[in-house]
């Protein structure tokens, strides 16, 4: 029993029409290998899903190229005449764009203004005028977050200074040394040497003011 015919038209569901177009392709390669082999053909297909993915054959010690040149030759035209012509427009274009930027950009800098009339001129002031205002927000937007961040950084170093305050104050024991019975101003006194009456050294507590420039007593402090 044969299979029912199917109406051409476009399959509405994607899947469908994906599995469609996958099938087909396939049929499509295989008729064109056949063709090239039976009757000694030169054939060239080039295929494009919906998708956008590209398929192609093309016989056996044969270059794509050379289909084209001789579709060309067959036909009397020139395939890329169009699309040299559009491309030489594009690029005359892209010239002109570039050879302004650069005259405008001299200008700016005060170069070739003898051309420019009054009107020109003050056109050019308003838009050095405009530029300078948008360098000038963008510099103290930068000096605004430079200056938080430094800000930050200096919260940050107090906080883990005064921390470091709150630790060093509740310790019980002597920073370095050992601690000597014998009462002094600094609430005791601290041995860093071995032996020696006059060896003395006087022990950090964080809560005293600075003692640069206090008397140290009949003892002078050396170190051993």
């Amino acid at each position: 029993m044969g299979r029912g015919r199917i109406e051409i038209k476009r399959i509405e569901n994607a899947t469908n029409r994906q599995v469609t177009y996958s099938k087909r392709r396939t049929g499509i390669m295989k008729k064109a290998k056949e063709l090239t082999v039976l009757c000694d053909a030169q054939v060239a297909i080039i295929m494009f899903s919906s998708t956008g993915k590209y398929h192609e054959f093309c016989s056996p010690s044969t270059e794509i190229k050379t289909i084209f040149d001789r579709y060309q030759q067959a036909i009397g035209t020139s395939l890329w005449i169009e699309q040299y012509e559009n491309m030489q427009l594009t690029l005359s274009y892209l010239k002109d764009i570039n050879r302004n930027l650069r005259t405008e950009i001299r200008q700016r800098m005060g170069e070739d203004l003898d051309a420019l009339d009054i009107d020109e001129l003050r056109g050019l002031e308003q838009k050095v005028d405009t530029a300078l205002k948008e360098v000038r927000h963008r510099k103290y937007h930068i000096i605004s977050t430079q200056t938080d961040t430094y800000k930050k950084k200096v919260k940050h170093s107090f906080e883990a200074y005064r921390n470091l305050q709150q630790e060093l104050g509740m310790r019980d024991e002597p920073a370095f040394g050992f601690v000597d019975n014998a009462p002094g101003p600094w609430e005791g006194a601290v041995s860093l040497g071995v032996g020696g009456p006059d060896m003395y050294a006087f022990r950090v507590v964080p809560s005293q003011p600075n003692l640069h420039g206090m008397a140290y007593g009949s003892h002078d402090l050396r170190l051993g």
